[in-house]
């Protein structure tokens, strides 16, 4: 079937070629008359000419310019392009000459309807040559386009499906490290049989919801966020008792502004893991101010200078979220003094 199809689209290309060098042949039967009257004579010189013209044609769109030229070697493109000019215009000449002689019997008086002079046949030859070699070049450059555009979505095509793998493979690695940290509370309350255990079992549940089944998404609304991390914050109230001095307020924020999930909950998380009790108490101030699609975050824990900067893999995992999804979109600045820790996240969200 394939055969049959390719033989048919060859057959399709022979006949065009052979109506267009017909139609060059009246071309030039017409031109080369005297007083634009097509008699014999006209018509054989012109067919004379026809195979230089065709041969000249086809070796500038089927060699010099897809071998030399596209392929920018250009020196070899003008030597071979210089060979074929002197090449060719012998063979004008030759063909010329012998054309006249053979039309007249070697009576070169009886060429009163043969008047053009042989400057302006050569023109005429290399005009056909030079619009075809056009039309060949704008051809390849416009498949060349094609390639490209096709080329570019590909890549395009596979940096995304690249993205994809990675963003899967930084969520994979968030929820081990939340969960591990989540129940290893609840353990602790489970080994003194506290009568909140039922409680911080609803919170959790609450908190697994949100990792099974909606974190796979690629948005939710920022208030579904925002109250997932104060289930979050109960959960650590309950570890914590009176150690713990939270402070959490959320500003403007809506349900019409929607995130990458677990976007804010690690940088929380963080905050519990490496915080320090200092005079008695663990101090954390979490605040979410919103303004059109403007958010900003900021977290802040007590915190010992002396201690380990706190760049576990939730964190550095987050710091390559932000930046394959929001990238030029977010401002994170994290630093700490004596006593505390702080992170910045500034997130401009794009419309619609």
């Amino acid at each position: 079937m394939k055969t049959n199809k390719t033989t048919t689209n060859r057959l399709k290309q022979a006949l065009l070629h052979v109506l267009f060098w017909l139609a060059i042949l009246f071309f030039f039967t017409l031109t080369f008359s005297a007083d634009n009257t097509i008699n014999s004579n006209i018509f054989y010189f012109s067919l004379f000419l026809m195979p230089i013209t065709i041969g000249t044609t086809y070796i500038s769109v089927y060699k010099l310019i897809p071998d030399y030229l596209v392929t920018k070697r250009y020196f070899l493109f003008g030597l071979y392009s210089l060979y074929t000019i002197i090449i060719s215009v012998f063979s004008i000449m030759f063909s010329v000459f012998y054309g006249i002689a053979f039309l007249t019997d070697f009576m070169f008086t009886k060429v009163e309807s043969l008047t053009r002079n042989t400057l302006f046949i050569i023109a005429c030859i290399y005009l056909v040559v030079i619009v075809v070699s056009s039309f060949k070049l704008l051809k390849l450059n416009l498949k060349q386009s094609k390639y490209n555009a096709e080329l570019e979505a590909k890549i395009l095509e596979a940096q995304l499906k690249l993205k994809e793998q990675e963003l899967k493979y930084l969520k994979m690695q968030i929820h081990p490290h939340f969960l591990f940290n989540t129940l290893n509370t609840m353990y602790g309350f489970a080994l003194k049989k506290s009568d909140t255990t039922p409680e911080m079992i609803l919170k959790l549940s609450n908190l697994l919801d949100y990792l099974l089944y909606q974190v796979d998404k690629p948005s939710v609304a920022l208030t579904e966020e925002i109250n997932h991390i104060q289930d979050y914050i109960d959960l650590e109230q309950m570890r914590f008792n009176d150690t713990l001095d939270v402070s959490f307020t959320s500003n403007n924020c809506t349900d019409t502004v929607s995130v990458a999930p677990m976007l804010f909950l690690p940088f929380v998380e963080n905050s519990f893991k490496h915080g320090k009790i200092l005079e008695g108490k663990l101090n954390i101030d979490i605040a979410f101010k919103c303004s059109g699609r403007n958010i900003d975050f900021s977290v802040s824990n007590s915190h010992e200078k002396s201690q380990s900067t706190p760049n576990g893999i939730g964190l550095e995992n987050i710091k390559k979220r932000l930046e394959l999804l929001y990238k030029g979109q977010y401002k994170l600045d994290i630093s700490e003094s004596n006593d505390s820790y702080q992170v910045q996240l500034n997130l401009e969200l794009p419309h619609g």
